[in-house]
């Protein structure tokens, strides 16, 4: 996915979670962040930030923020809509024979529904903007909403569906996105139940520019152990 009229600030603070001021070529300017999450390691002062002007007649703000340089130099995207639109993309080329996002199933509305032949696949997709040293982790804030999801991808699993949970790695050169419980101790527990009971994990690593963002691989996520992950905010 791409984003037209990219534009370099620098960030200078977040007065809430859904504003920040920048400096543009020396102006002061306040734009939207397209992230309601925490993102504290990231929008740090005088940090290096992309906005984008999607031109949306009576906006508030002019631009919206949806990347940023991290102080050790990794680029990250942090847009919280990019995940799947960048999901889709990449489903249209994977042979499903249909393809229908926003899926109700149980209680719930699961991001993806797919067919291959006779197989059904339910894809629940999160997008990770935590990182560190090398290691993605996801949540960075409490998220009942991601445990239900989990719950209802367990219930796919054993009526017979394909059920992926699918984390959207937004940043260059991390492989792995493991559960943070540290923050969140239930959803390392979701997980592992999850994967339990056959429930697969992906790690969707992505090529991140400022203005693109492109998923170049994916890799099964066998190997998160939660019991290690003890150390994260």
């Amino acid at each position: 996915m791409k984003y037209g009229n990219i534009v370099r600030a620098v960030f200078r603070n977040r007065p809430n979670r859904f504003v920040a001021e920048v400096n543009i070529d020396g102006q002061k300017e306040t734009v939207h962040v397209k992230n309601t999450g925490r993102c504290k390691e990231l929008l740090i002062p005088g940090c290096e930030v992309w906005l984008t002007a999607p031109g949306t007649p009576d906006r508030k703000t002019k631009y919206d923020l949806v990347a940023v340089r991290k102080d050790t130099g990794i680029l990250f995207n942090i847009d919280s809509q990019a995940p799947n639109k960048v999901v889709k993309e990449w489903l249209e080329t994977q042979d499903y024979d249909r393809l229908k996002p926003e899926y109700t199933y149980g209680d719930s509305r699961i991001d993806f529904y797919m067919e291959r032949g006779e197989e059904k696949f339910l894809m629940e997709v999160k997008g990770c903007t935590l990182e560190v040293d090398g290691i993605g982790y996801f949540p960075d804030a409490p998220t009942e909403r991601g445990i239900k999801h989990i719950r209802e991808l367990i219930k796919a699993k054993k009526a017979g569906y394909h059920a992926i949970l699918a984390f959207v790695i937004q940043m260059d050169g991390v492989t792995e996105v493991r559960p943070n419980i540290g923050t969140h101790p239930e959803f390392g527990e979701a997980m592992d139940e999850a994967k339990k009971a056959g429930v697969e994990v992906w790690f969707l690593s992505c090529q991140v520019e400022p203005g693109e963002l492109v998923i170049n691989y994916r890799q099964n996520g066998v190997n998160t152990n939660t019991q290690t992950d003890q150390r994260i905010v």
